[in-house]
């Protein structure tokens, strides 16, 4: 069984005892979170689609840590007008180990 669910702007797919990377969230290490925003449920042959989210399923997680990413370079560059500007970001990020599904 797994699920679609949305964070953060984004969509991940998660079954029970994965580790997510989502967006930074605001609470501590240890924590449970619940995700309510799920778009799909698969279990074997049946699929579940919600508009836009499917009623009465959860993703239930245990936050494990926060982060950030490794840096990434970002360089912008004009020929001919000597212009160069070099620029790096790290995002923040939160793991969370997926406890349970619920219905």
């Amino acid at each position: 069984m797994y699920v679609i669910v949305e964070t953060g702007g984004k969509q991940y797919r998660a079954s029970q005892g994965d580790v997510l990377r989502v967006e930074k969230m605001d609470a501590p290490v240890g924590d449970t979170v619940v995700l309510d925003k799920v778009l799909m449920v698969a279990d074997n042959d049946e699929v579940q689609v919600g508009t836009p989210y499917v009623a009465d399923i959860s993703l239930s997680g245990k936050i494990l840590s926060h982060g950030r990413e490794k840096k990434i370079s970002v360089f912008h560059y004009k020929r001919k007008k000597n212009i160069r500007r070099f620029q790096g970001h790290r995002q923040y990020y939160t793991e969370i180990l997926v406890e349970g599904i619920s219905r």
